[in-house]
């Protein structure tokens, strides 16, 4: 399957598609549960799959940051928006960078891994990153328990030059298989023409226990916080880690 064009092609628009300022409910429980683990003071905090630093964006004024990604597009577009943060191109599957911190988190870029061995991959990285009793945090779109199967969203959004409609729908292409697919319709104006492109997403859709297991194995005692921000309410949770 190819790369998703969001994170490449089309990253330029990426304020369009995704705007920092939506993100401020959700990273108050990212901070929340930093907090809740580590306690006061400027901790230093890796996050991976960083992608654009929406999230990001909301805490670096409590947390000194160290941002990795796979696309050095959307680390383009988090240089911008979080200038002060040291961005380095890597895949959370197995970046080493030869130092620790005192928490790491994976937003929903955590959603692309589509096995249990790169879940696995990825917690372990996580692990290798962190201090003993250093925190991680993380939290698919969806656990497999509350997939929605066919949901459609639009949204539209404009700058002084571009106007993005934004369409997803998503679904389960093989129910024997771990993964859902959404695909993405952008309707681009621009200049007075509107031009129409698709994009596909494969995410990971595991069980809640299944999470727990994989961060077990990995050298964490996990605990779920409730994680109430997606439009259509579905349930979900930050899963919460502290490395033994």
């Amino acid at each position: 399957m190819s790369k998703p064009r969001m994170y490449h092609e089309f990253a330029d628009l990426w304020t369009l598609i995704s705007h920092p300022d939506d993100y401020a409910e959700e990273a108050r429980y990212w901070r929340d549960a930093l907090r809740s683990k580590m306690g006061e003071g400027r901790h230093r905090v890796l996050e991976m799959g960083v992608g654009g630093g929406n999230n990001m964006s909301h805490l670096t004024s409590d947390f000194d940051f160290t941002a990795t990604d796979l696309s050095e597009e959307m680390l383009r577009q988090s240089r911008k928006l979080n200038p002060d943060v040291e961005h380095i191109v890597g895949d959370m599957r197995d970046l080493r960078l030869g130092k620790t911190f005192d928490a790491v988190i994976v937003h929903d870029a955590i959603s692309y891994m589509t096995t249990e061995d790169d879940l696995l991959a990825t917690f372990e990285t996580a692990a290798a990153h962190l201090v003993k009793g250093g925190v991680f945090v993380t939290s698919p779109d969806f656990f497999e328990e509350w997939f929605i199967e066919n949901s459609v969203s639009t949204n539209t959004t404009a700058n002084d030059r571009t106007t993005l409609t934004h369409l997803e729908y998503q679904y389960r292409p093989d129910r024997n298989r771990p993964v859902y697919e959404t695909i993405m319709i952008y309707l681009i104006r621009e200049d007075g023409t509107v031009r129409v492109e698709e994009d596909r997403h494969r995410f990971g859709l595991f069980p809640l226990r299944t999470w727990m297991d994989l961060l077990d194995k990995a050298g964490f005692d996990a605990e779920t916080v409730p994680y109430d921000v997606h439009e259509d309410n579905h349930e979900s949770y930050l899963l919460v880690g502290v490395k033994r």
